[in-house]
């Protein structure tokens, strides 16, 4: 994508479409959100931390959420107005790291 050019946002339809592709990530407002459950509230905070570096790398922020052993991220692209393929490409990068884990 380059970089002068503002991210547009899907079409519903597109989201869907790649949703399917990510287990547990729903349409939700103007983004899309997941739960992870982890086994301690160290293991969720260190979850967070691998999602922040991955975060950094595409310069692209997700809201994120710890709740004891559970973390919830939302990604939209808000100078977009909703979800984008920026959104989508962080998503399967996180499902990559949660996988792998």
């Amino acid at each position: 994508m380059d970089a002068q050019q503002p991210a547009q946002p899907l079409s519903n339809a597109a989201i869907d479409r790649a949703l399917e592709e990510l287990p547990g990530w729903r349409r939700e407002e103007r983004g899309i959100r997941k739960r992870y459950r982890c086994a301690s509230f160290l293991e969720a905070v260190a979850f967070v931390n691998q999602v922040a570096a991955l975060a950094e790398e595409a310069q692209h922020h997700p809201d994120i959420d710890i709740r004891w052993r559970n973390v919830i991220l939302f990604l939209t692209t808000h100078e977009a107005g909703g979800v984008t393929e920026l959104d989508l490409a962080l998503a399967r990068r996180i499902e990559a790291l949660h996988s792998s884990g």
